[in-house]
């Protein structure tokens, strides 16, 4: 997390995904109460180091910091403290001179008990369920919502793939030679990871639809979902049938190489000055493409999922169950896992990224590497667009990379459906550039100023829009 980024976050005041604590020496002892009420609801960011109203005094103390992060990890990490246990990642962020820590907590699949208790999150803050009516109630709502949860009763270590929990063990290691789950024996390492538990509904106890996917091997995939399929098709040549083609039905874990070579091999990469870092714009993008279309998919929907390279770009197609449907933006899109389990081990194998850094990422760079906009959809299938590469890149390696949370696209990538989308697009350009004027919206939109001003004149009528001070003023969204 950057320091802007930060910023960001503490401008408003705490929310059910937000928390303040102060924290200068020692962890406070609340802290574990609000990860478990994230962990239950929707998850959510804890800022230790930080007033009640966002303001950062003194911080943390800097010769506590590594401290307190090891006992958040171990903490959480810890059977005796949280049941299942979940373990977390803290992030110690410099902003104004002093150091704060952030604990990001996505939403766990699973409900997990503090030293027995279940805590919940609203906008007031945590409370404990005691009621077994409430406590029924959050296991009902999490066993309808996530199904990566489904246990496979006859699944057995040996229908998972050895070298495939090897290749795992090595990555999270080369990530953190220290990581506590490294220690561990198989079975231990499958509960510690969540991917191997027991249903107090159902009385089941097993591997889980997550384990399965992540490690299993190919029959044992096929055997339980025999409709499961990624195709991989380039069609720049012969576009009535492909050029190249890969079809794979085996671990994502496996599948993810698999993916990044066939993006390698047909997409040309450029190496982007960020700063003083060298970085390949081409995995930037397709790196967060990818791990979003394996981590995210609803595994119980048949529809394949398909990464398409065609000479006006790229699309990619997955099965999802949409939260909010609608174009996904940097002004309305938030963080929330459909597989929290299968997210939470491609972060501790470095192959995804902490809530909702990868969209931001996808939106970030793909404008440089297309000089286009990327489309993004969260529907029953899930829509990634992205534009063709940009040949002409020299001029842009003189450019400072914007920052995700800024970025304003250059152009909306052309459509069919942009009609439909470009109210939408109009509010994120104004959100991210108030001055922003209607000549430039019709440049950045790729659409003529008759049709701004007509949804311009849409949003006024509705009391979402106006404007203050003229031609050289800047616009206003009242609300949404």
């Amino acid at each position: 997390m950057t320091e802007q980024e930060l910023n960001i976050l503490l401008s408003g005041r705490e929310t059910r995904t937000l928390e303040y604590k102060r924290a200068w020496n020692e962890v406070p002892s609340n802290l574990y109460d609000t990860v478990c009420a994230f962990l239950n609801r929707d998850g959510g960011a804890i800022v230790l180091g930080v007033e009640d109203d966002g303001t950062i005094k003194r911080g943390v103390n800097p010769e506590a910091i590594e401290q307190m992060c090891k006992n958040i990890s171990n903490t959480s990490n810890n059977p005796q403290k949280f049941s299942p246990t979940f373990l977390l990642q803290p992030e110690v962020v410099d902003i104004e001179g002093k150091k704060v820590i952030v604990v990001q907590v996505p939403s766990s699949s699973q409900v997990h008990r503090l030293a027995g208790k279940i805590y919940d999150r609203s906008s007031d803050g945590d409370f404990e369920l005691k009621t077994d009516a409430e406590i029924s109630a959050m296991y009902q709502r999490k066993s309808t919502q996530y199904s990566e949860n489904t246990i496979f009763p006859y699944l057995r270590l040996e229908h998972l793939n050895a070298a495939t929990i090897e290749k795992a063990k090595n990555l999270i290691r080369n990530t953190r030679s220290s990581h506590p789950w490294l220690s561990l024996a198989d079975m231990d390492f499958f509960r510690q990871a969540n991917l191997y538990r027991y249903d107090f509904q159902t009385n089941q106890e097993g591997f889980t639809l997550a384990a399965l996917m992540l490690f299993g091997k190919r029959e044992s995939i096929q055997s339980a979902l025999p409709y499961y399929r990624i195709d991989a098709v380039v069609r720049i040549n012969d576009v009535d049938r492909y050029d190249d083609r890969l079809t794979l039905d085996g671990n994502i874990i496996d599948d993810y190489d698999a993916l990044m070579d066939f993006i390698a091999k047909h997409l040309p990469d450029n190496f982007f000055m960020e700063g003083d870092l060298r970085v390949s714009l081409r995995d930037k993008i397709y790196r967060e493409i990818i791990a979003n279309m394996l981590v995210h998919r609803e595994y119980h929907n048949p529809t394949p999922t398909i990464i398409e390279i065609k000479r006006d770009g790229v699309i990619a197609k997955n099965a999802n169950r949409p939260l909010k449907a609608g174009l996904v933006t940097l002004s309305n899109y938030s963080s929330h896992p459909k597989n929290p389990h299968i997210a939470n081990f491609f972060v501790q194998i470095g192959r995804a990224e902490h809530l909702g850094t990868g969209i931001r990422n996808i939106y970030k760079y793909a404008p440089i590497y297309t000089g286009v906009a990327p489309i993004i959809e969260d529907e029953d299938v899930y829509i990634v667009k992205i534009g063709a590469h940009k040949k002409d890149m020299q001029k842009d390696m003189q450019k400072e990379i914007p920052n995700a949370i800024q970025t304003v696209p250059d152009v909306i990538q052309t459509d069919p459906d942009l009609s439909q989308k470009l109210p939408d697009l109009m509010i994120t350009l104004i959100e991210n550039k108030p001055n922003i004027s209607r000549a430039e919206l019709a440049k950045r939109l790729n659409v003529s100023e008759r049709q701004i001003r007509k949804h311009i004149e849409h949003f006024r009528g509705k009391g979402i829009l106006t404007r203050e001070g003229g031609d050289n003023g800047r616009w206003i969204i009242e609300k949404l």
